[in-house]
């Protein structure tokens, strides 16, 4: 009886903390779907879930929860027709086999193929003013496989006119200039590597198959890519080279420790690890928008006086909705808060010094330091809509 006893007593901890480990998804899980079923649907809260920690968890609920972010209704269906592109979309799905999934049947990914280029060519006919580039097949792919075709198809083609349409263009010009806003960030984060990078004239390309493929290309675990797929959706259209960003800041001893070399840098920066810390990354990218909003950085990432990303200037997607600008901000403001109590004082020996940009670059370290320890769960409800204001002037 009490060997009984205690292995009771010894057991009933464990599973508490398996209960409190599975609460905090079980809550999430009714969260987003008491957020579908209001009336009006509050895609607010859709957003702060597909921001927050761990995103939008399980495909059943993305399905259910991306053409909400996106205010997509579903068209009637349509027919493909084989198009200039056909030949080029053929090739490109055909070596696509790595982002299905390992062990499926070849009948099945055969078939799903067939509906990837179904779905490419649907959108290009009925948008002739969209152009197919190499690499818009691995985002298509994401949503094919999350949604089936004929959703998937919806949302690919909102996307096609907003988020990805500087891609589409018949030019390379505003991606380039897209790309242009990456060093910007990292110079403002760290000079050091900034510096570096510019004296390596290693550019920006590295980053280019990250963005025009909101790196499904480049991750090789779908659950990773998904789980930016939410981020991106709930977000700004900018913020995938924002997150290109916070990778290079985040391998900062690897870049610094490289030969200062084109080839060298291009090659190390080129091969992103798969073992990223996503929800850190993900939270600093939300915390660098917010703290170097793109109207900052036009004017440096600007190459020529043409640099018109329309669709990011105009991007709202429901104004009468919180506006994805506004949760990173609140988020922004609790961190502000939390550096104030906890940072206070050494803030102040360091403002003392005769080094303005000093003082400067320290506050914004500990800023990124209150990320890493507070993470994406810092990402607190918002419970009213707030509209996009003048940046947060926090930092002296």
């Amino acid at each position: 009886g009490r060997f009984r006893q205690c292995k009771h007593v010894a057991g009933s901890p464990v599973n508490g903390v398996k209960a409190l480990l599975l609460k905090p998804r079980f809550r999430k899980i009714a969260d987003i779907t008491h957020a579908l079923g209001a009336s009006p649907v509050d895609v607010a809260a859709l957003r702060r879930m597909a921001i927050s920690e761990g995103g939008l968890l399980t495909d059943e609920l993305r399905r259910q929860v991306w053409p909400r972010l996106l205010n997509v209704s579903l068209p009637p269906p349509g027919t493909r027709e084989d198009n200039k592109d056909y030949n080029q979309v053929l090739l490109d799905v055909q070596r696509s086999l790595r982002r299905f999934p390992p062990g499926m049947p070849d009948e099945q990914r055969e078939g799903l193929q067939e509906e990837l280029i179904n779905i490419i060519l649907l959108v290009l006919k009925r948008n002739t003013q969209l152009h197919y580039y190499q690499g818009y097949h691995d985002i298509v792919v994401t949503f094919l496989l999350v949604l089936g075709e004929h959703l998937a198809t919806a949302l690919v083609e909102k996307l096609s006119t907003h988020h990805l349409r500087d891609f589409m263009d018949p030019t390379m010009d505003n991606t380039k200039h897209i790309l242009n806003y990456l060093m910007p960030i990292i110079e403002r984060v760290n000079p050091e590597v900034h510096d570096f990078m510019q004296q390596a004239e290693v550019g920006t390309v590295f980053a280019l198959s990250w963005l025009i493929t909101w790196f499904g290309h480049v991750l090789s675990d779908f659950r990773h890519v998904v789980r930016l797929y939410d981020f991106f959706l709930a977000c700004h259209p900018l913020m995938p080279i924002y997150f290109a960003a916070v990778i290079v800041l985040h391998r900062e001893e690897e870049v610094l420790e490289c030969e200062c070399d084109m080839a060298m840098v291009h090659h190390l920066l080129s091969q992103i690890p798969q073992d990223l810390p996503y929800e850190t990354l993900i939270s600093r990218a939300g915390d660098l928008f917010v703290q170097f909003p793109p109207s900052e950085l036009a004017r440096e990432a600007a190459s020529h006086d043409s640099m018109a990303a329309s669709t990011f200037k105009d991007f709202d997607l429901a104004s009468t909705q919180q506006r994805p600008d506004s949760v990173l901000r609140r988020r922004r403001r609790q961190k502000q808060a939390a550096l104030e109590r906890s940072a206070a004082a050494a803030a102040t020996a360091v403002a003392s010094v005769a080094q303005p940009s000093a003082a400067r670059r320290f506050v914004r370290l500990a800023v990124m330091g209150l990320t890493v320890a507070l993470g994406a769960a810092a990402l607190a409800v918002v419970n009213s809509a707030l509209e996009w204001a003048p940046k947060l002037d926090f930092f002296p």
